[in-house]
């Protein structure tokens, strides 16, 4: 159930007046870390562009590393009270035998003023469309806090990861982006994750592209395709501008979801997880863009 400190930050995030909303999320990560020593300890994952620190929380000491990470779309803030719920979930009770990394927001500039896209230097760029892959024909990286995430699940042997965006019903896998080369070797695998991860919301899954729209330069097949990570993506609820009653929805629906993902995905990362089809850029002109 979400607490009123939680909900207290989405009623601020809702408010026109809201201009600093990413200074509560960190005052009540902190609150949090503070609630639950024993079991949770911020952690820093760099500065922005903007010149602000990226915050998380680490929950747990197990050797099995996972990551949560919320808002790389800055208006999407149902995405970081997901993500904020799961914080406060798992700090009162850790997975056993899992270190679960939370980032509620990547996007701080997007986030503090309700702008899908990021804040670099004069220009804007979309986070989500920054990372490397097999179909990607622009510059990666252009944002430091992409670069930020990529180098930390390397360097922490992320095994399962989990985004959080709005608005479609459904998690989603690999391969996602511009091809119709689709399937994985690890397809079974998804699959089954997937349908524990939505016991409790009961949304489709399916593969990213084929359910959704392509996207070349996401963090989800970036994750799975350089490292075989489990990556699913979480496209939660109906709306970007979600009501208060639909933010407890979309967290009392997506918490234990996210933490019966990590308990069943395999303990090591996949090691056939390279793509060995073919880019089609023309699959980008189908696809359900609207909901972007």
């Amino acid at each position: 159930m979400i607490s009123k400190l939680i909900l207290s930050l989405f009623l601020m995030s809702s408010a026109s007046a809201a201009t600093s909303n990413y200074n509560k999320v960190v005052a009540d990560l902190q609150k949090i870390a503070q609630s639950n020593p024993q079991n949770a300890q911020m952690f820093n994952l760099g500065m922005s562009n903007a010149g602000q620190m990226i915050v998380g929380l680490k929950i747990g000491s197990g050797p099995v590393a996972d990551l949560v990470v919320g808002t790389h779309h800055g208006n999407e803030y149902g995405s970081t009270a997901v993500a904020m719920g799961a914080a406060e979930s798992f700090a009162m009770d850790p997975i056993p035998g899992h270190t679960v990394y939370i980032i509620p927001v990547l996007n701080i500039s997007g986030y503090n003023s309700k702008q899908r896209e990021e804040q670099i230097g004069r220009g804007t760029i979309d986070p989500n469309r920054d990372y490397p892959g097999p179909c990607v024909t622009t510059k990666s990286h252009q944002s430091k806090a992409t670069k930020l995430l990529a180098d930390f699940i390397l360097s922490k042997n992320i095994v399962s990861s989990a985004t959080l965006h709005t608005y479609f019903p459904a998690v989603l896998y690999p391969f996602g982006f511009s091809t119709n080369d689709t399937e994985t070797k690890d397809d079974s695998a998804f699959i089954n994750i997937s349908k524990a991860a939505t016991v409790e919301s009961r949304y489709e899954i399916g593969n990213s592209k084929e359910l959704l729209y392509a996207a070349d330069g996401a963090f989800e097949d970036y994750a799975y395709w350089k490292h075989g990570i489990w990556s699913l993506l979480f496209e939660m609820g109906g709306s970007h501008n979600p009501t208060p009653t639909q933010i407890k929805k979309m967290v009392a629906d997506n918490v234990p979801g996210l933490r019966r993902f990590f308990e069943m995905a395999p303990k090591e990362r996949s090691a056939n997880h390279a793509f060995t089809g073919r880019c089609d850029h023309n699959v980008r002109k189908r696809g359900r863009t609207h909901l972007e």
